[in-house]
């Protein structure tokens, strides 16, 4: 009997092997979506280091959200995330989607993140 593998393990490991390859040291930006909160951060995978994370847990959202589940919540994580980059001197990073599909939430917080001033 094998290990088996989830469908979304393998996927986040595929999309994870195709970014190394693209990295060129870039930090990565890495998201978390459960059913009821998105995370994310910026991981400097050469140093392991975290330099900058956001998620809808965090009491400054937590008041203004009316959930941490639905794409607006994913958009002030992706603005928070943009401008604690930015603070932290991080503008280039790659986007990492994990096994998740970019739709949704994932690219609400995206296109949040880069309006914030990322780029990817």
């Amino acid at each position: 009997m094998g290990m088996h593998i989830s469908q979304f393990d393998r996927r986040k490991a595929r999309v994870r092997r195709a970014l190394r390859a693209r990295a060129a040291g870039r930090p990565r930006l890495t998201v978390h979506r459960s059913s009821k909160h998105i995370y994310a951060q910026i991981i400097d995978d050469v140093a392991g280091k975290t330099l900058a994370s956001a998620s809808t847990l965090e009491k400054d959202l937590k008041g203004s959200l009316k959930t941490g589940a639905d794409t607006a919540a994913a958009a002030a994580v992706g603005k928070l995330l943009g401008e604690r980059a930015t603070a932290a001197g991080v503008k280039q990073v790659m986007f990492d989607r994990g096994g998740y599909l970019f739709h949704g939430r994932v690219k609400a917080l995206a296109d949040a993140a880069r309006e914030a001033g990322l780029d990817f």
